[in-house]
């Protein structure tokens, strides 16, 4: 009888084991990326303490024609968002996309692909805590700042599973005072509880001008309060 309930304690958890890691995408359909951000750093000079912006493609796309820098000015800000990745994808790379800039905060956009992946919430949180912890292990004053993951028309089906994600993430960010959960999911919602459809590109997954217009007046106030009195004149790359 032992035995049996000994290996049916092993199947349970391989069977959450599974659950977990099955859908979890290899980190390295990404070196290319990751690259190309070495190669503009060898021509560039990032000034440190700076704010260091990464996730997935709708962080990424925030910095097209500058939009994210003029939204968030004066704030001195690094992009580094990388298409189509997921929190795992964070970790893997995090030496070189955040720990080598020394930043002084982070801003994290992820999750939207991790639950349209099928990955677990509790396997993202996990790897959210695990990126948290691997800064704060170089430098413990760190301070982040979460995004919510964002409704979309394309993923409406995930979105039950997504709500249910930013509800675990605006809890992680109770337990330590260093961690700041910006809610941008709820100001593109309509009345009717469905994404507003004007702010959406042709895709129905990311944002247009105006979707970014709202990311800026959720995360904007957040990050002033909370970043502008350790901000410094900086003259930005060079």
């Amino acid at each position: 009888m032992g035995n049996w309930v000994t290996l049916q304690s092993a199947a349970v958890l391989l069977s959450i084991s599974i659950t977990l890691f099955a859908a979890m995408p290899e980190p390295e359909r990404l070196t290319t990326e990751i690259e190309k951000f070495a190669q503009g750093d060898a021509q560039n000079h990032w000034p440190e303490g700076a704010i260091l912006a990464t996730g997935s493609s709708s962080m990424r796309l925030w910095s097209v024609n500058q939009l994210m820098e003029g939204h968030l000015a004066p704030l001195t800000l690094i992009n580094r968002g990388f298409g189509g990745s997921v929190l795992n994808d964070l970790d893997f790379y995090l030496d070189s996309l955040v720990i080598k800039y020394r930043p002084r905060a982070v801003m994290i956009y992820e999750g939207d692909n991790d639950i349209a992946f099928g990955i677990a919430a509790a396997a993202v949180l996990k790897s959210m805590v695990r990126v948290i912890q691997r800064v704060h292990d170089q430098d413990p004053r760190v301070r982040f700042y979460i995004l919510s993951v964002k409704p979309s028309i394309s993923r409406w089906s995930h979105w039950p599973a997504m709500r249910a994600l930013n509800v675990e993430l605006q809890a992680l960010c109770d337990t330590d005072k260093r961690l700041v959960y910006i809610d941008v999911a709820s100001p593109m919602l309509a009345t009717n509880g469905k994404p507003l459809a004007e702010i959406y590109s042709p895709d129905g997954l990311h944002m247009n001008h105006l979707g970014y217009q709202l990311w800026r007046d959720a995360v904007r106030p957040v990050l002033l309060k909370g970043e502008g009195e350790f901000e410094r004149p900086q003259a930005g790359p060079r």
